[in-house]
């Protein structure tokens, strides 16, 4: 029994390496939380404003709002780099779900997350397709700005 207890306890306690995902897959992910609202920030270690935000996003994460609000944090970091994004998160305390982002060309696919997006990061994605809302943003947020932003999105769905 003891040994059950002492691998399921390393199971839970070793973290595990961010998934990889595709747009498309991002896509999906998004459009199947019809009445979630989904904040999905774009970032990267090497990124000095996005390190900085990234508090404010975890911390909006756990926050309670009067409806369904999800953060994603979508590293841009290369894929050979998953260990070092996961040592980054997991040193930090991040709870919010994080994936890393295995798409290469970003001219190729930047279009498809907001024709407004010049490619510059931070950037954030707020939708939520039940209120056929989608709002996008190329700047670095403090977590004051990030709250008032999502509670003024939210008070606009129907």
């Amino acid at each position: 029994m003891s040994t059950l207890v002492t691998a399921l306890y390393l199971l839970c306690a070793v973290p595990s390496a961010p998934p990889l995902i595709k747009l498309d897959q991002l896509e999906q992910r998004i459009a199947g939380g019809a009445d979630t609202t989904y904040v999905v920030n774009f970032w990267a270690t090497w990124c000095k404003p996005c390190v900085k935000e990234l508090g404010a996003f975890d911390k909006l994460g756990r926050r309670e709002f009067d409806r369904p609000v999800k953060v994603l944090l979508v590293s841009l970091d290369e894929p050979r780099q998953i260990d070092k994004v996961e040592q980054f998160y997991t040193k930090r305390g991040y709870t919010a779900e994080l994936v890393l982002l295995d798409e290469d060309k970003p001219h190729l696919w930047i279009d498809r997350v907001s024709k407004e997006w010049g490619g510059s990061i931070p950037a954030t994605l707020v939708v939520n397709n039940n209120g056929k809302l989608r709002e996008f943003f190329e700047q670095e947020f403090s977590y004051e700005q990030l709250e008032t932003t999502i509670t003024t999105f939210l008070a606009r769905l129907p």
